[in-house]
């Protein structure tokens, strides 16, 4: 069952239903208030209506909803489509400031970005680790928020890398020399550097984004020393949230 969250005026583009919902194949009853709420405040919702629903993790397809009352609203279910292929981009952000992790993550997931590492910096203030936003249940409300919008039922996964050392040292050469499959193109997005962003990038790319005030030289040279290329966006300097989407939409 999927956490309370509050979206008024904005339409599900599809009803995310996880493993609690389904009562047969073919059978789905939603229960908790946001989704509830949002089918008859936002769809006005009407027995008979037809509407987009997914299964967490699986199919998309249709869902007729066959009852509506305070409590519940029942659909038959027509599940045929595979969900939208992913971006194969890991992305690695500093962590943003809550208020615009929070738009970032719904943004990313949005775009199809299934492994996202949120990581530490010297410009990232060591009280964000603290904020509620960093909770399980708040990022999985984002990233649901994400899914609805996108039609996508994929849901991705979230890590937590406090210390920046260890992580570009000791973690990251072995996810740019994976066991197997293609190497990915280590990709660091920092003014003033060289190249501009590739676009239509056809291999898996790991992204590197910095917090507001970018990343440090330190911290630069360290990814090249990985491997990396940087890149720019041009001239402007943009919040990371539009960064990042303006990143990822290059990239894809």
């Amino acid at each position: 069952m999927h956490p309370a969250l509050h979206c008024p005026g904005i339409a599900m583009n599809l009803i995310l239903l996880g493993a609690d919902d389904l009562t047969a194949q073919d059978h789905a009853r939603v229960t908790d208030p946001r989704r509830l709420r949002h089918l008859r405040e936002v769809h006005r919702a009407n027995v008979g209506d037809e509407m987009t629903l997914g299964v967490e993790g699986g199919l998309i397809g249709r869902g007729r909803l066959e009852r509506l009352d305070a409590d519940s609203a029942e659909f038959s279910l027509t599940l045929d489509r595979q969900p939208p292929a992913p971006l194969d981009v890991h992305l690695l952000l500093a962590l943003p400031r809550p208020r615009m992790l929070a738009r970032s993550l719904e943004h990313v997931t949005a775009l199809g970005v299934k492994h996202i590492t949120l990581l530490h910096t010297r410009r990232v203030e060591k009280s964000y680790w603290q904020s509620p936003e960093l909770k399980e249940d708040k990022i999985r409300q984002h990233l649901v928020l994400g899914l609805e919008q996108a039609r996508d039922t994929i849901m991705p996964t979230v890590t937590h890398e406090k210390l920046f050392k260890p992580f570009v040292e000791d973690r990251l050469p072995a996810l740019m020399t994976p066991a197997s499959g293609t190497p990915p193109r280590g990709i660091i997005a920092h003014p003033g550097m060289p190249d501009e962003c590739p676009r239509a990038v056809r291999e898996p790319v790991i992204l590197a984004i910095g917090p507001e005030g970018g990343f440090v030289d330190y911290e630069v040279e360290k990814f090249m020393a990985a491997g990396f290329e940087g890149v720019h966006l041009g001239e402007r300097i943009l919040r990371v949230e539009t960064a990042v989407t303006a990143l990822l939409a290059r990239l894809g």
